[in-house]
């Protein structure tokens, strides 16, 4: 039997990016958990085949696409909407979720560094955008679903460059919403804080430059979050399943921050 719950996205069709594992991985279940149809995209072509294999047998085949491909760039984008609007005759929701991090100190990036984290979290998701909107403007309603981070909103030491290409999300969901009101379209933006995702080994390059362990680097954040954990993939996917579903249509052009309370505001 497939397994249903509420169907608050039912009949939706949404192109979740980045969707293989951590956060995307989360969204894509929770999404098919509400109704939706999910076409999914990622870099590691096996994982993404088995995940869509293991999604497909519990949720049927015919509500599940995917596509395995590197998005880097707008090239990338351009098939994969082209695709995804392909599989259904449609797009109702375009999550942005596909990312990369990097950590150095201020003066050792390289513009190599500065070229491959634009072209992986900015780049994608602003041409992803200018399809998604020009694709909704017709069909006058739409949800636009930008997964950035709390490095999107403040300053944090040794992740210049990332938290410039967050900033860079924050600030085109909050335009792109600002011009598209008029035509029922919901762009908005999740900031998640520290999720327990394997995302966070990348944070040994901080481990190293603090003269420290990965593990003390986690001790570090969980003293500074009031709930004293890191925030679940499954918590960051509920935010994403109110933005993409009817509750969320008197909303646009906000950034929901969920970091356990790391940071308020």
């Amino acid at each position: 039997m497939t397994e249903r719950t509420k169907g608050r996205l039912e009949g939706r069709v949404a192109l979740i990016t980045g969707a293989s594992r951590g956060i995307g991985l989360a969204i894509a279940r929770a999404y098919l958990q509400e109704g939706a149809a999910v076409f999914l995209t990622a870099r590691d072509g096996q994982r993404l085949q088995a995940l869509r294999d293991d999604l497909a047998l519990a949720h049927g085949a015919a509500r599940v696409g995917h596509l395995a491909v590197d998005i880097a760039g707008t090239a990338a984008a351009d098939a994969v909407f082209q695709a995804a609007v392909a599989w259904r005759d449609g797009l109702d929701v375009v999550v942005n979720n596909a990312g990369i991090y990097a950590g150095a100190a201020f003066t050792d990036y390289s513009f190599a560094d500065f070229d491959k984290l634009v072209n992986t979290n900015v780049r994608p998701v602003f041409r992803l955008m200018q399809l998604a909107i020009a694709h909704m403007q017709p069909r006058r309603g739409g949800k636009i679903v930008n997964v950035a981070s709390t490095a999107g909103k403040w300053e944090s030491a040794n992740q210049a460059l990332y938290n410039m290409s967050k900033h860079a999300v924050v600030g085109l969901t909050r335009c792109a919403a600002l011009e598209n009101g008029r035509f029922g379209l919901n762009i908005n933006a999740i900031c998640p804080g520290m999720v327990n995702t394997d995302m966070f080994q990348d944070f040994s390059v901080q481990a190293e430059l603090m003269g420290t362990t990965l593990d003390a680097i986690k001790a570090r954040f969980i003293e500074r979050i009031p709930l004293g954990r890191f925030v679940e993939p499954e918590e960051v996917a509920h935010l994403a399943v109110y933005l993409a579903s009817a509750e969320s249509d008197g909303m646009t052009g906000q950034t929901l921050t969920i970091s356990g309370g790391m940071r308020m505001g």
